[in-house]
């Protein structure tokens, strides 16, 4: 069973890393990263601004070093890419 996660730890690890957070500017999502929680186990990471793939895949990388089980995942109807963590 994988254990409990936060999605501000997460982010926190992310920024550790070098990478930059992403913050809402009232109109729009300034280009970065950013965490939700989904559940108690779950979080799911995104990516706002261009290069989404890209960014997505540094995002991965970074946070499988960190021990965490990464999925790239898409949302429902062609939606948004994403990151599906959980932790092993």
């Amino acid at each position: 069973m994988t254990q409990r996660l936060h999605a501000g730890d997460v982010s926190r690890q992310l920024g550790d890393a070098g990478h930059v957070h992403s913050e809402w500017d009232g109109t729009d999502w300034e280009p970065g990263y950013r965490s939700t929680q989904r559940g108690p186990r779950l979080v799911h990471t995104f990516h706002d601004g261009p290069g989404e793939e890209h960014h997505l895949a540094l995002y991965a990388l970074a946070l499988r070093n960190l021990g965490y089980h990464v999925v790239a995942e898409q949302q429902d109807g062609g939606g948004r890419r994403r990151l599906a963590v959980t932790r092993p």
